[in-house]
Protein backbone atom coordinates (compact mmCIF):
# COMPACT_ATOMS: atom_id res chain seq x y z
CA UNK A 1 0.00 0.00 0.00
CA UNK A 2 1.37 3.40 -0.91
CA UNK A 3 1.40 6.38 1.38
CA UNK A 4 -1.60 8.71 1.00
CA UNK A 5 0.54 11.86 1.32
CA UNK A 6 3.67 12.87 -0.57
CA UNK A 7 7.17 12.61 0.90
CA UNK A 8 7.39 16.32 1.79
CA UNK A 9 4.09 16.26 3.68
CA UNK A 10 5.02 13.01 5.47
CA UNK A 11 8.39 14.46 6.46
CA UNK A 12 6.71 17.57 7.85
CA UNK A 13 4.21 15.44 9.78
CA UNK A 14 6.89 13.18 11.26
CA UNK A 15 9.08 16.15 12.25
CA UNK A 16 6.18 17.41 14.36
CA UNK A 17 6.32 14.35 16.61
CA UNK A 18 8.21 15.38 19.70
CA UNK A 19 10.20 13.24 22.08
CA UNK A 20 10.15 15.78 24.91
CA UNK A 21 7.51 18.04 26.40
CA UNK A 22 4.61 16.16 24.84
CA UNK A 23 1.04 17.04 25.80
CA UNK A 24 0.66 13.96 28.05
CA UNK A 25 3.93 14.79 29.83
CA UNK A 26 2.91 18.40 30.43
CA UNK A 27 -0.51 17.39 31.80
CA UNK A 28 1.08 14.97 34.27
CA UNK A 29 3.83 17.41 35.30
CA UNK A 30 1.37 20.24 35.92
CA UNK A 31 -0.79 17.95 38.04
CA UNK A 32 2.18 16.74 40.11
CA UNK A 33 3.48 20.28 40.60
CA UNK A 34 0.03 21.44 41.75
CA UNK A 35 0.09 18.63 44.34
CA UNK A 36 3.39 19.94 45.71
CA UNK A 37 5.84 17.50 44.09
CA UNK A 38 9.12 18.85 42.79
CA UNK A 39 11.03 16.89 40.21
CA UNK A 40 13.73 16.85 37.57
CA UNK A 41 13.13 16.32 33.86
CA UNK A 42 14.98 14.04 31.43
CA UNK A 43 17.87 13.19 33.71
CA UNK A 44 20.98 12.49 31.67
CA UNK A 45 22.39 10.57 34.65
CA UNK A 46 20.11 7.63 33.83
CA UNK A 47 19.77 5.69 30.57
CA UNK A 48 16.69 6.55 28.55
CA UNK A 49 16.42 9.98 30.18
CA UNK A 50 13.25 9.32 32.22
CA UNK A 51 10.48 11.89 31.71
CA UNK A 52 10.11 12.72 35.42
CA UNK A 53 12.59 11.98 38.19
CA UNK A 54 11.76 12.43 41.88
CA UNK A 55 15.08 11.89 43.69
CA UNK A 56 13.54 12.44 47.15
CA UNK A 57 11.32 9.38 46.62
CA UNK A 58 13.75 7.44 44.41
CA UNK A 59 10.96 7.35 41.82
CA UNK A 60 10.89 7.62 38.03
CA UNK A 61 7.86 8.29 35.85
CA UNK A 62 7.88 7.32 32.19
CA UNK A 63 5.08 8.60 29.98
CA UNK A 64 4.97 6.29 26.98
CA UNK A 65 3.22 6.69 23.66
CA UNK A 66 1.32 3.50 22.86
CA UNK A 67 2.48 3.40 19.23
CA UNK A 68 6.19 3.99 19.84
CA UNK A 69 6.37 1.46 22.68
CA UNK A 70 4.06 -1.22 21.19
CA UNK A 71 1.45 -1.14 23.94
CA UNK A 72 -1.28 -3.73 23.55
CA UNK A 73 -4.21 -1.31 23.26
CA UNK A 74 -6.46 0.32 20.67
CA UNK A 75 -3.90 3.08 19.99
CA UNK A 76 -1.28 0.65 18.68
CA UNK A 77 -1.48 -0.87 15.23
CA UNK A 78 1.40 -2.19 13.17
CA UNK A 79 1.90 0.05 10.13
CA UNK A 80 0.92 -1.48 6.81
CA UNK A 81 3.76 0.16 4.86
CA UNK A 82 7.50 -0.37 5.34
CA UNK A 83 6.68 -3.26 7.65
CA UNK A 84 10.27 -4.38 8.24
CA UNK A 85 11.48 -0.86 9.09
CA UNK A 86 8.68 -0.29 11.60
CA UNK A 87 9.00 -3.75 13.13
CA UNK A 88 12.73 -3.22 13.71
CA UNK A 89 12.18 0.34 15.04
CA UNK A 90 9.38 -0.51 17.46
CA UNK A 91 10.92 -3.77 18.69
CA UNK A 92 14.23 -1.97 19.35
CA UNK A 93 12.28 0.60 21.39
CA UNK A 94 10.65 -2.12 23.50
CA UNK A 95 13.98 -3.93 23.98
CA UNK A 96 15.62 -0.69 25.11
CA UNK A 97 12.69 -0.05 27.47
CA UNK A 98 13.21 -3.43 29.12
CA UNK A 99 16.95 -2.86 29.50
CA UNK A 100 16.36 0.57 31.04
CA UNK A 101 13.74 -0.78 33.48
CA UNK A 102 16.17 -3.50 34.56
CA UNK A 103 18.87 -0.87 35.11
CA UNK A 104 16.53 1.37 37.13
CA UNK A 105 15.49 -1.51 39.34
CA UNK A 106 19.09 -2.57 39.92
CA UNK A 107 19.98 1.01 40.86
CA UNK A 108 17.19 1.14 43.46
CA UNK A 109 14.65 3.24 41.55
CA UNK A 110 10.94 2.44 41.47
CA UNK A 111 9.25 3.13 38.15
CA UNK A 112 5.79 4.11 37.02
CA UNK A 113 4.85 3.83 33.37
CA UNK A 114 1.89 5.92 32.29
CA UNK A 115 0.55 4.82 28.93
CA UNK A 116 -0.92 7.26 26.44
CA UNK A 117 -4.21 5.28 26.37
CA UNK A 118 -4.79 6.23 30.02
CA UNK A 119 -4.80 9.90 29.00
CA UNK A 120 -6.61 9.89 25.66
CA UNK A 121 -8.90 7.89 23.44
CA UNK A 122 -11.86 5.69 24.25
CA UNK A 123 -10.10 4.03 27.21
CA UNK A 124 -8.90 7.18 29.00
CA UNK A 125 -9.23 7.48 32.76
CA UNK A 126 -10.29 10.59 34.70
CA UNK A 127 -7.24 12.85 35.04
CA UNK A 128 -7.79 13.54 38.74
CA UNK A 129 -7.95 9.80 39.39
CA UNK A 130 -4.67 9.29 37.55
CA UNK A 131 -2.97 12.12 39.44
CA UNK A 132 -4.25 10.83 42.80
CA UNK A 133 -2.96 7.37 41.94
CA UNK A 134 0.45 8.77 40.96
CA UNK A 135 0.71 10.85 44.15
CA UNK A 136 -0.16 7.82 46.30
CA UNK A 137 2.36 5.67 44.42
CA UNK A 138 5.14 8.24 44.84
CA UNK A 139 4.75 8.53 48.59
CA UNK A 140 3.51 5.13 49.76
CA UNK A 141 4.28 2.36 47.28
CA UNK A 142 7.66 0.74 46.79
CA UNK A 143 6.94 -1.29 43.68
CA UNK A 144 6.94 -0.68 39.95
CA UNK A 145 3.55 0.05 38.37
CA UNK A 146 1.77 0.75 35.12
CA UNK A 147 -1.22 3.00 34.52
CA UNK A 148 -3.10 2.19 31.33
CA UNK A 149 -6.53 2.88 29.91
CA UNK A 150 -9.64 0.86 30.72
CA UNK A 151 -10.04 -2.26 28.61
Amino acid sequence: MTDIVDKVARSRMMSGIRGKNTKPEIVIRKGLHARGFRFRLYSTKLPGKPDVMLPKYKALILINGCFWHAHNCHLFKWPSTRKEFWKEKILSNTKRDQENLKYYSGAGWKTLIIWECALKGKTKLPLESILDSIAYWIVYEGTDRNIQGKF
